[in-house]
């Protein structure tokens, strides 16, 4: 799928709320050519404004006036993986909204082990131009909170704009109800800050691209060649069973080197070879997630029968490690709070607090000014019991999460 980098600043317009929520991020072309054009150009900030086919999806690049960029997490161009769909009904269009919510969520939960809070948006935060957006919110290790997916239902507010139609089974011209769905290379960022530490990366295993490095050790010329042939033994039986592995058998630098510079990278286990593993046949395995001596396990045999099953079930570990750790990190870091009072002391403690709304719009604007937090959403889960805003007493239905955002 091709879509134009440059859209005419009256496409954007078409949508009223669309180009008003969009207006402080869009980047635009004036001139061309050393003239000046007769219509504005928008550098394309997203892609509901120009496509009219009835579903797609695809990797693009798009551009957003930041006025501070940060790596991943805030730049002025940037990758993301987007769908759009159209529908015959609301019911159709809300199914696939919330379908794809559900697809974000199991990934960040089971692939980048970060878990996440899956929710709706407050109207203030609501996509321009949606009726309903949907969104998975984590918690970095700074514990401000990063919108790592969303989906929108978008109802029929760019079909109208843009007389999007189709002929239902009457016949008859009707517009179709729309959805869009992103999650972008901002989630990179969001893996990077929830699992790594001072020595670098710290990647969960079903998505690190090496899962396992073999550093083989020798310190004599006559013992080089023995320790490669079984360091190469171990990546062959350890391919063969579908493990992605990478033997570092450069000379250029130490062992001790090898061990810091594949830390920083991120691989979640390192295998160590070298002469007395040789005689003894077996290898020494170190977790990147257990630093030290404490993550360091002596004398696995190098026997395929015991080795295979041995690195899959520590890499099962880790995931799962990751996992738990990171959840124990967010729920630690959550005040359930029941006051404006209380949820201004969470979040000047760097926490995030969650509390009954039934706010206004204002409302949420003057915690966003006077505080610098905004509702993350309303979560899908939510507690049982009657409950009272925290903002005006009255009675309330949900509770909200309110933190600091990227």
């Amino acid at each position: 799928m091709y879509f134009p980098q440059f859209i005419p600043y009256s496409f954007i317009e078409k949508e009223a709320s669309h180009v008003e929520g969009f207006s402080p991020e869009l980047a635009l072309v004036t001139v061309g050519g050393g003239k000046e054009l007769e219509e504005k150009l928008v550098v394309r900030p997203t892609s509901e404004t120009a496509h009219f086919l009835p579903d797609f999806y695809q990797w693009a690049n798009v551009t957003r006036w930041e006025m501070r960029t940060k790596p991943f997490i805030r730049t002025l161009e940037f990758l993301w993986q987007e769908g759009h769909t159209a529908h015959a009904t609301l019911e159709e269009a809300e199914k696939e909204a919330m379908q794809m919510i559900d697809v974000y969520t199991k990934f960040a939960y089971e692939e980048a082990a970060i878990p996440v809070i899956p929710g709706r948006k407050s109207r203030v935060e609501t996509f321009a131009g949606a009726d309903k957006t949907y969104t998975i919110e984590a918690m970095m290790g700074d514990r401000k909170a990063l919108q790592a997916g969303t989906s929108h239902n978008l109802g029929q507010n760019f079909s109208r704009a843009f007389s999007t139609q189709f002929a239902d089974e009457n016949g008859q011209r009707q517009h179709v109800w729309q959805t869009s769905w992103a999650i972008s290379t901002r989630f990179v960022g969001g893996i990077i800050m929830t699992h790594g530490d001072d020595a670098g990366l710290m990647l969960p295993p079903r998505l690190a691209s090496v899962q396992v490095v073999i550093v083989p050790i020798w310190k004599k010329a006559n013992e080089k060649n023995e320790v490669l042939d079984a360091a190469l033994s171990i990546k062959d039986i350890l391919h063969t069973a579908g493990i992605k592995v990478k033997l570092d058998d450069s000379d250029q630098r130490t062992p001790g080197w090898k061990f810091n510079f594949w830390e920083m990278k991120g691989v979640p286990l390192r295998i160590e070879i070298g002469p007395r593993d040789v005689s003894s046949r077996s290898v020494v395995v170190s977790r990147r997630d257990i630093p030290g001596k404490p993550g360091k396990v002596f004398g696995i045999s190098m026997e395929p029968s015991v080795l295979v099953p041995y690195v899959k079930e520590k890499l099962d570990e880790i995931q799962l490690s990751l996992l738990n750790k990171a959840i124990a990190f967010r729920d630690s870091n959550i005040v359930d709070v029941t006051s404006y009072d209380e949820l201004k002391e969470a979040i000047s403690q760097g926490k995030w607090a969650r509390g009954p709304w039934v706010g206004s719009d204002e409302d949420e604007l003057k915690i966003k000014e006077e505080t610098g937090a905004t509702i993350r959403c309303f979560p899908f889960e939510q507690p049982q019991g009657p409950k009272t805003c925290l903002m005006t007493g009255s009675p309330a239905e949900e509770v909200a999460i309110f933190a600091k955002s990227y």
